[in-house]
């Protein structure tokens, strides 16, 4: 017979703290997307071979769909719903370039390119194209040819290092 222990897990979502519990072989991807209705998380491959299910986990990228819903108490965790503001028109610089570049075609990929694009922008406000080619390098894209994506990230660290100076 299964161990079926809910574990009481605490952690903060998007700013907003979170008290649930869940089975030890839950996903973060479950937790967030059927628990939680996170609808930017994405499935995909279900194995961590596309990243299309990734979020921030205390500012890094991880694969939800591999990450057990347990280990991320304490932890900060961020999705797409979390950049944008109260108010539908209030976009983040990234959310805006990857609009004015065309840098998503079906859209499956984007929040988790976002993220990773995010991550990758807080700790390196001016990357080179190949570190974001890098950065970007664990999500899987199908629709486009990632120069597109690459522009709209080298287009967002332009606007946040401009937003900073003013």
């Amino acid at each position: 017979m299964l161990n079926e222990t809910r574990i009481k897990v605490r952690f903060i979502l998007n700013g907003e703290s979170r008290n649930i519990e869940c089975m030890a072989a839950d996903t973060l991807f479950d937790t967030l997307r059927d628990s939680l209705g996170t609808m930017s998380v994405k499935q995909g491959c279900d194995f961590g071979g596309c990243g299309v299910c990734s979020v921030l986990l205390d500012g890094r990228p991880v694969y939800s769909c591999l990450m057990p819903t347990w280990k991320v108490e304490g932890s900060k965790i961020e999705t797409l719903e979390g950049l944008k503001g109260k108010e539908l028109m209030n976009l983040d610089a990234i959310q805006q370039a990857f609009a004015t570049n065309f840098a998503q075609q079906c859209g499956y990929c984007t929040p988790a390119m976002i993220l990773n694009a995010k991550a990758l922008l807080e700790r390196n406000p001016n990357p080179s194209v190949d570190q974001i080619k890098d950065a970007l390098s664990g999500v899987l894209c199908r629709c486009t040819g990632y120069m597109p994506i690459v522009e709209a990230v080298m287009q967002a660290a332009m606007m946040r290092r401009k937003k900073t100076q003013v």
